[in-house]
């Protein structure tokens, strides 16, 4: 198996959002009725899966696409000021350089999400970007972008930082690099079992080059 298309989550991935997402959630809750996030209520919810998150939230689940929809676009007014993860643009550029297909797949807004590549200086090294509204996956955004592109799942791999990136790969059946630095803390990204778990954007590097020595050149597509 060849990993030639490395595709990156946004949110907590790529752009350091966790303290504006915080904030605008903590926001919102007076509009729609939830408790807002304390700092020690937050470390605790890093230890949970997406689906816990929401159960705990006691938000009813028809208002949570509403919410979802509203944290977007309070995002975009904010998107001029977050900056990608420290390393992590060098990393890109490398990966970039070795002739890897680069591409995000989001929940995110793709405005978002374009908006803030350009701002960063970023743009140029992204092929593609996918965004969907799946709650508890990205499965179907996934299996999109390979059947658009007649991809290999063989020959893709996700980088993402929450436990929903874990089971949607797994869904896809393509490869899943969890990322420590986001919002799920590793020890429960590991009970998910990705296929690597990292601590810093170097490790990407070396997982990929580690992966792709001694196997021969393949077509990416089907």
């Amino acid at each position: 198996m060849t990993i030639k298309v490395v595709a990156f989550d946004f949110d907590g991935t790529i752009a350091d959002t966790h303290d504006t997402f915080v904030n605008i959630v903590n926001r919102l809750s007076t509009e729609f009725g939830y408790q807002p996030v304390s700092g020690q209520e937050l470390e605790r919810l890093k230890h949970l899966s997406s689906k816990e998150i929401i159960k705990e939230s006691k938000i009813p689940l028809i208002q949570i696409p509403i919410i979802l929809q509203r944290i977007k676009s309070e995002l975009n007014k904010e998107i001029i000021n977050l900056q990608p993860f420290s390393g992590l643009k060098t990393s890109l550029k490398i990966l970039k350089e070795r002739g890897y297909i680069l591409g995000i797949v989001t929940s995110n807004r793709k405005d978002n999400v374009v908006t803030f590549l350009e701002n960063n200086d970023i743009d140029n090294l992204f092929n593609f970007v996918y965004s969907g509204t799946p709650l508890f996956g990205k499965d179907q955004i996934i299996n999109r972008l390979i059947k658009i592109h007649k991809l290999k799942p063989e020959n893709i791999i996700y980088v993402g930082d929450e436990t929903r990136d874990i089971q949607a790969s797994k869904k896809s059946h393509i490869k899943i690099i969890s990322v420590g630095w986001g919002f799920n803390s590793p020890e429960v990204l590991r009970q998910y079992h990705p296929d690597y778990l990292i601590d810093h954007p170097q490790d990407l590097l070396d997982i990929l080059e580690e992966n792709n020595s001694s196997r021969e050149e393949t077509s990416i597509y089907n």
